[in-house]
């Protein structure tokens, strides 16, 4: 492997090191199920993986805000998702809830 390649290969693997700060990202859900204790689990670009206290029906429709931190998206102040979508997957896990929330609309809010 040439130096150029390495160079290539530590810069991509740098690159996933922020991806990962996503994951855990804060959220504040809006689902009708209120007080409820939410975290991101997983989250992709279709859509995201709660882990939750309260049952969300598969078919509810949910809408959300996920903050991604500066130094992870390179920008100088937090960025806003403002997410609306639909549960399509929910499932007990351990005494708490797993959802899979797929994203239909979204939007950017820079501050």
């Amino acid at each position: 492997m040439s130096d150029a390649t390495k160079e290539t290969v530590a810069d991509v693997s740098n690159s996933r090191k922020g991806y990962s700060g996503v994951q855990g990202a804060p959220v504040a859900m809006r689902s009708g199920a209120s007080g409820d204790s939410v975290e991101t689990e997983n989250i992709s670009a279709n859509g995201v993986l709660f882990r939750m206290d309260a049952d969300v029906p598969v078919g509810s429709a949910v809408d959300f805000t996920i903050s991604l931190p500066a130094d992870v998206v390179g920008a100088a102040a937090d960025v806003q998702v403002d997410c609306r979508g639909r549960v399509v997957r929910s499932f007990d896990d351990g005494g708490r809830r797993g959802v899979g929330v797929v994203i239909d609309e979204y939007r950017f809010e820079r501050r």
